[in-house]
């Protein structure tokens, strides 16, 4: 099967100048503050990019840092593009760093940072970067340094690459996503499903990798939910407050 040459990714979201595209003259005489994307490289189905977590994370993390503006001086991060995925292997192209490697990373990219920038601010698009978020804040933080994480989140969002995830992309980069090879997966709760899921991962669970049901996606609805989920973001950057995961509440 041929593979595309490249990425179709097409943003329809304003970017701020990002951290990766200034100097280090431009970054010394301003007063940053940082939105890191933080992602993943795993299966999405049959229809969606490996990159989902990464493309969507960033693209919150854009808008926020573009809305936060007026504020003060907000940077756009390069985004890291693995989590902790070991759910998802048996999948092909899934890469997984693991909590451990993960944990570690985010911790020396916050010491590092921290020696130049004013505040650190983690946007996790993976649900399985959690654990590593939580502790890796928590040593940051203990250490004094002003770092915190929030979620890219929506209410009534379904679990895996089904109506949220696909509806996003749809709005996000809709020449990359697959339509025609859309399946619904298994839509029980991720409740019910997480003791399988701890066994024998998503493919336990479902053998197309898809918890949800893609086939109901729009790209109208993905530009309600990522306007959800930018305006949650900021919402949660704006009040400060810092619940005893690191997470901002």
């Amino acid at each position: 099967m041929a593979l595309p040459a490249h990425s179709t990714y097409h943003r329809r979201v304003a970017f701020p100048v990002g951290l990766g595209g200034l100097t280090a003259a431009q970054v010394s005489d301003s007063s940053a503050a940082v939105l890191v994307p933080v992602g993943s490289t795993e299966q999405h189905g049959p229809h969606l990019p490996l990159d989902t977590d990464t493309r969507i994370a960033t693209a919150v993390a854009g808008e926020a840092a573009a809305r936060l503006a007026p504020q003060g001086h907000w940077m756009l991060a390069p985004a890291l593009g693995y989590g902790a995925s070991g759910e998802h292997q048996g999948f092909a192209g899934t890469i997984s760093l693991g909590t451990e490697a993960l944990t570690l990373v985010l911790v020396e990219y916050g010491r590092s940072a921290m020696e130049w920038a004013r505040r650190l601010i983690f946007v996790n698009g993976h649900g399985g970067n959690v654990q590593a978020l939580r502790a890796a804040v928590a040593l940051l933080r203990r250490e004094g340094r002003d770092v915190a994480w929030v979620p890219c989140t929506t209410v009534g969002a379904d679990a895996h690459a089904g109506h949220t995830e696909t509806s996003l992309l749809l709005y996000l980069s809709p020449l990359d996503v697959a339509t025609d090879r859309c399946e619904r997966g298994n839509g029980a709760s991720l409740a019910e499903l997480m003791p399988a899921i701890r066994q024998g991962g998503i493919r336990a669970v479902s053998e197309v990798g898809v918890l949800g049901d893609p086939t109901t996606a729009t790209a109208v609805d993905g530009q309600r939910i990522f306007t959800e989920m930018v305006t949650e973001c900021v919402r949660r950057i704006g009040a400060g407050r810092v619940g005893d995961d690191g997470m901002l509440a």
